[in-house]
């Protein structure tokens, strides 16, 4: 299918692009922007701004039908009009970007009826670009990507800083501060398990959603339920990212204490 491969061709050159015009500020880690918080606890930068530009730009040449939803763009209805819609996190992992770390990445999906076509990561700092099409599989800079066969939760490699004493039989790994990218670590075999039970954005996991179920994982909210995209409120309850085998153990243990949140 020509077409289809110019077409993935031109979305993954457009991602790589806005992601090294973000490499170019960030100078090897002495970054060169503005920054601010827009709320408390939630940095954002001159970059974040600048990729969003050009991603908008790039990508509504490529379709330009397709509606957009960015974390750095003001949401309007019009994208629930329209069945294809862009789903964009310009820098996924401000927080690493803004101190120098490697842990940040663009990223881009692309929605079509509720459902994730196309999910890329692009992570220059790491020398990373991952990439995800519906049933056809994903790589990381062109190499397949397998989930671990892991069946028990018990010993579970987990990203994290540190882990609550509850789950002190899981193992701590390398944590970025990109959630995309610690769900891709999964997708890699790198980590078994990504929990979180809060809200959350659509844009921080589209991609790296596909990305993980195309290599065999299992992506959930935080109650086991399947995720769908470009909602009215584009938001879910919490992540239950991890491999197969354990997925319905993780959902065992997590979904208590999302409920517990809820009320």
């Amino acid at each position: 299918m020509p077409e289809a491969d110019a077409h993935l061709r031109g979305i993954v050159s457009a991602v790589a692009d806005a992601a090294d015009h973000a490499l170019t500020l960030w100078a090897g880690g002495e970054t060169r922007v503005r920054q601010w918080e827009k709320v408390p606890g939630h940095p954002v930068c001159d970059a974040d701004l600048e990729v969003d530009a050009l991603l908008r730009k790039r990508l509504g040449e490529i379709d330009p039908g397709a509606g957009w939803l960015s974390e750095e763009t003001a949401d309007t209805v019009h994208r629930l009009g329209v069945s294809r819609v862009w789903v964009v996190d310009p820098i996924d992992g401000t927080r690493d970007y803004l101190r120098g770390r490697p842990g940040w990445c663009v990223s881009v999906a692309l929605i079509e009826d509720g459902a994730v076509k196309i999910g890329i990561l692009a992570a220059p700092a790491r020398n990373e670009l991952w990439v995800g099409q519906l049933g056809i599989g994903a790589t990381r800079n062109g190499l397949p990507l397998r989930a671990g066969a892991r069946t028990l939760l018990p010993g579970a490699r987990v990203p994290a800083d540190q882990l609550p004493r509850v789950d002190r039989d899981l193992v701590v790994v390398e944590k970025p501060n990109s959630i995309a990218l610690r769900m891709a670590m999964v997708a890699a075999d790198e980590a078994d398990l990504v929990a979180t039970v809060r809200w959350g954005n659509e844009w921080d996991i589209a991609a790296a959603a596909l990305i993980c179920q195309e290599a065999g994982a299992t992506v959930t909210d935080a109650l086991g339920d399947p995720l769908r995209f470009n909602r009215p409120r584009p938001t879910a309850f919490g992540l239950l990212c991890a491999a197969s085998g354990i997925h319905a153990a993780a959902t065992e243990r997590l979904a208590p204490r999302a409920r517990e949140i809820l009320g």
